[in-house]
């Protein structure tokens, strides 16, 4: 605590803006931008790659928050104060972060992919800076953001060339999709069945089932994209810079919109629970699948503009 009592002391309107800014690249909408980007229009394994990590890395964070379940700072001290706008997105119990986890898994994965320089630098700096930003907000602990990050750094360098060996060979990788989708249905079964001590806070156990349920939709949605693209589709992210930005800002609007619908049509289903697995399923099924079979469309486009010039 005395680190982040050294934080609090520094605390400034600007400064405080500046790192809300940035604790948001551990979000979930970040990471779906940065996945979809690399699944439509950088290169689809390296978007496997990444979504890889980010699921995995969510579980096993999740799993450990409900396994040791560890108040946040404020509530563990109650003289200490924490930036109230940051209360909000600081669900669940504090360690390990989920930001953090969220963050470096996400720009660590992408460092280890680019050969760009300025890339590669960026990349980190978010590595660095969300881990910090969730101390200086004072929603986690030094120990809660420092295991997060070698949970990340171990899924980065430990997954990379499992997903790039399925690039000659498909079968490794649904060998790594189904052990992902059996972890996922192992969760909820341990979120559901589990008896927890009776002084566990159940709002923060809700908390860790409702991510399970979401998980094991992303991950059926995905085990389901992946045998599809491999058995039919194929699709290839090439295109011109126009093409590629019609293909992203198009597909994420719709993406949104997905989920979104998803939510509300299926109100006549009992719970939160299922609305939210059910919702995640299809959104994965979408952006992995369906979506690009529209990108032999977009690639008439470039042609018939490329002849026109």
């Amino acid at each position: 605590m005395e680190f982040l009592y050294f934080l609090e002391g520094i605390r400034n309107p600007v400064l405080d803006f500046i790192m809300q800014t940035v604790t948001h690249l551990g979000e979930e909408t970040v990471f779906m931008v940065l996945g979809m980007l690399f699944l439509w229009c950088i290169d689809k394994f390296e978007g496997y790659y990444l979504l890889t990590v980010g699921f995995l890395g969510t579980q096993i964070n999740q799993l450990l928050k409900v396994t040791f379940r560890v108040d946040r700072p404020w509530v563990r001290d109650p003289n200490f104060t924490v930036v109230e706008s940051a209360i909000p997105e600081a669900t669940g119990y504090s360690f390990p972060s989920g930001h953090t986890q969220g963050a470096v898994g996400c720009f660590g994965s992408v460092a280890r992919w680019t050969k760009r320089r300025w890339l590669f630098i960026l990349s980190i700096a978010a590595c660095v800076l969300v881990p910090l930003s969730r101390m200086y907000l004072g929603v986690h602990t030094p120990l809660d953001v420092f295991v997060s990050v070698l949970i990340a750094l171990a899924l980065i360098f430990g997954i990379y060339p499992l997903v790039h060996k399925a690039t000659q060979h498909p079968m490794g990788m649904r060998i790594l999709l189904w052990a992902l989708l059996a972890w996922s249905i192992g969760q909820v079964c341990f979120m559901e069945f589990f008896p927890f001590p009776a002084e566990a806070n159940g709002e923060e156990l809700f908390s860790a089932l409702k991510n399970a349920y979401k998980m094991l939709g992303a991950v059926g949605g995905f085990v389901v994209a992946y045998e599809l693209d491999q058995r039919y589709i194929r699709y290839d992210t090439a295109g011109c810079w126009w093409v590629q930005l019609l293909k992203l800002v198009l597909g994420l609007g719709l993406s949104l919109g997905i989920k979104e619908l998803a939510y509300l049509a299926l109100d006549f289903l009992p719970g939160e629970l299922l609305h939210r697995m059910i919702a995640y399923f299809l959104l994965v099924i979408f952006a992995g699948a369906i979506w690009p079979l529209t990108f032999p469309f977009f690639q008439k486009l470039e042609k018939r503009k490329a002849k026109k010039q």
